[in-house]
């Protein structure tokens, strides 16, 4: 493809993928996490963006935690990526981890990343080839990629009290209703149930249509504005370890809001037994 050439947005569909496919400023990346990351199909030429392995921190002690700059071009480099190239995103389960592979490279200032609307099952539905096998971990030839983080893109759980005491920013959580309201188990043990007091929940199943796709941006809206407002300031997207909280960010990107940002941490963080506040039921699910 022309480097100069726009992505249509955040999102990709299929087809405007397969029509670019092999392009050399092209990169393809599998971002998909947990049982879905061994998939035996893939997009044709993907290499695998490992979340649960090497891009993310070894020596944080929370999963998924976003490593250092170093780190990261380091090992983004090993994909192909380069400062002027494009890449798309997708994982085998639809819209999840893909979004939180997006945010990472948007975090650290790389801004040509789209994520596949639907993923590998949106691939498959629309007829389009797969290779065999899971995707390899290493392009032929490394990029000239380099990381330059964004502040206040992640952020910690001083920033999210802060944001939770501010009227004028909303902290949103993503995980479902039960894990929200503390009636339904966390699947990381040693986790407090419950939510932040104030937050408001979202599930990010929501943000999706029956076949994985994110909904229009008319309908993004209106999950969102009833949580948010005409005119907040500060969004700040929590989940259970920082992926799905993503789903959030870019749906919201795509209904129209700004000054966003990610608690990378999430319930994984404050969910441990601290001093930090922790409150059960639904109250918080409108604001």
């Amino acid at each position: 493809m022309n480097p100069r050439e726009p992505l249509p947005g955040p999102l990709v569909p299929p087809r405007w993928l397969r029509e670019r496919l092999g392009t050399p400023s092209l990169v393809v990346l599998d971002a998909s996490v947990g049982a879905h990351r061994d998939a035996a199909r893939r997009v044709p030429g993907a290499l695998r963006f490992d979340i649960d392995g090497a891009l993310s921190d070894p020596d944080a002690p929370l999963p998924h935690t976003m490593p250092d700059a170093a780190r990261f071009t380091r090992e983004v480099r090993k994909l192909g990526v380069d400062d002027t190239g494009t890449v798309v995103v997708y994982d085998t389960a639809g819209i999840y981890s893909a979004a939180r592979a997006r945010w990472m490279l948007r975090a650290s200032g790389f801004d040509r990343v789209a994520v596949l609307d639907g993923g590998l099952p949106g691939w498959e539905a629309a007829g389009l080839p797969v290779e065999d096998g899971p995707p390899a971990a290493e392009a032929p030839v490394p990029g000239g990629f380099t990381a330059r983080p964004r502040d206040g893109w992640f952020v910690g759980s001083g920033e999210v009290a802060r944001a939770l005491a501010d009227p004028d920013a909303v902290v949103l959580d993503a995980r479902t209703r039960g894990r929200f309201a503390g009636t339904e188990p966390e699947p990381r043990g040693g986790l407090r149930g419950g939510h932040m007091p104030g937050a408001v929940n979202l599930p990010f199943g929501e943000l999706l249509d029956a076949e994985g796709r994110m909904r229009p941006v008319a309908e993004l809206r209106g999950l969102f504005a009833p949580l948010v407002g005409e005119r907040p300031g500060r969004l700040v997207f929590s989940c259970g370890s920082g992926v799905t909280a993503c789903v959030l960010a870019l749906g919201a990107e795509l209904a129209g809001y700004g000054n966003l940002a990610v608690y990378d941490g999430s319930w994984s963080d404050w969910g441990r037994p601290s001093d930090l506040p922790v409150a059960r039921g639904q109250a918080g699910v409108t604001r």
